[in-house]
C-alpha cells in the first residue's frame, strides 16, 4: 500500500499469526496456505478453543502440516479460552480456568520445542466479579512463573502483553507499564529473566499510548511485536498509524525479534491482505 514505506519493511521479520489470518481455511490447510503467499513463518493462538489438553493425534496433526509446509513457528499462545471472543486468557481466573491453563503448561511447551518454537505467549486473564484484583493478581503470578520455568525448559522466552480498554473492559493490563510491571515481578520471582514483553502497537494505540515513548522506553524489554493498522485493525496501509516509521524506530532501538502479522484481512481472502509487502520480503531473511 502507498506510503508504508518498504525500505523499512526490508529490514523486517515478519510472521503470519494463523489465528486471524487464513481462517476462511481448517487449520490444518493454514500453514500452506501461508507458505503459498511467501511467507516462511507463522505464529498461533492456541488452535483449541475447548481443550487446553488435545488429543495427540491433533497435536500430531498440527506439527506435520507446520512441518510440510515448510514454515517455523515462532510463537504460540498458551490456553486462553476462548479467542476470538469473550475471554482473554485464563491464569488469573480462580477455580476451573486457571487449572486448565496449569493443565496446558507443559503441553504447550513440549508442542512448541517439537517444532523449535522458541516463544510462548500467555494471556493474563479477565477481572472477576465478586473476587478480590489482589487474589487474581496473587494467582496469576504464581502461574506465571510455573509458565516462565516451562519455558526455560525448551529455551523460550515467556511473552506477557498488553490488550486495550475499549475491546477488553475486563483485562486489567491495558498499558505498556502495567505489561512491563508483570513482566518484572514473573523474572523477579523466576530470577531466570526469560519474560519479556509483547509490544502489540494495535493496542497500545487503541489506549491511546504515546507509541514512540513506548518504544524508546520498553524496546529492550520487548521479545515480540505484533502490528495492525488502526482504525479497524487491518493490514498496513488501511488506517493511519505509522508503522513504518514505529517499526524503524523499534530498530533503531536494537529491536532485531519477529513482527507478528495480526490484523484483519478484511472482505477479502487472506491470500489479497499482503499487497503492501512484496512477496521477495516476506521470507525471513
Amino acid at each position: 500500500m502507498p506510503g508504508f514505506g518498504l525500505d523499512t519493511a526490508a529490514e523486517q521479520r515478519f510472521n503470519v499469526n494463523l489465528s486471524i489470518l487464513f481462517t476462511e481455511l481448517p487449520l490444518l490447510e493454514r500453514p500452506a496456505a501461508a507458505a503459498a503467499a511467501g511467507f516462511t513463518a507463522v505464529e498461533l493462538w492456541w488452535p483449541w478453543v475447548d481443550s487446553p489438553t488435545p488429543e495427540q493425534s491433533e497435536l500430531d496433526a498440527l506439527k506435520k502440516a507446520i512441518e510440510d509446509a515448510g514454515v517455523q513457528l515462532t510463537g504460540l499462545n498458551f490456553y486462553a479460552g476462548q479467542l476470538p471472543g469473550p475471554d482473554r486468557g485464563a491464569l488469573s481466573i480462580p477455580g476451573e480456568e486457571s487449572e486448565k491453563f496449569r493443565a496446558n503448561i507443559d503441553v504447550a511447551a513440549d508442542f512448541a520445542q517439537s517444532l523449535g518454537c522458541r516463544a510462548l505467549n500467555a494471556l493474563y486473564g479477565n477481572r472477576v466479579e465478586g473476587v478480590d484484583p489482589a487474589e487474581q493478581d496473587a494467582l496469576a503470578l504464581e502461574n506465571l512463573t510455573l509458565a516462565a520455568r516451562a519455558a526455560d525448559r525448551i529455551g523460550a522466552i515467556l511473552l506477557i502483553e498488553t490488550l486495550n480498554k475499549p475491546e477488553s473492559p475486563l483485562y486489567p493490563l491495558v498499558t505498556a507499564p502495567a505489561g512491563v510491571g508483570i513482566v518484572d515481578k514473573v523474572n523477579e520471582a523466576t530470577g531466570l529473566g526469560n519474560a519479556k514483553f509483547l509490544m502489540d502497537l494495535y493496542h497500545l494505540s487503541m489506549n491511546g499510548e504515546d507509541l514512540p515513548q513506548v518504544i524508546e522506553q520498553y524496546a529492550a524489554k520487548t521479545g515480540h511485536v505484533q502490528i495492525a493498522d488502526n482504525p479497524g485493525r487491518g493490514a498496513p496501509g488501511t488506517g493511519t498509524l505509522p508503522l513504518a516509521e514505529l517499526l524503524g524506530q523499534l530498530q533503531k532501538a536494537g529491536y532485531e525479534g519477529w513482527v507478528g502479522l495480526e490484523y484483519k484481512p478484511g472482505d477479502r481472502p487472506s491470500a489479497e491482505a499482503f499487497d503492501w509487502l512484496p512477496v521477495e520480503l516476506r521470507a525471513a531473511r
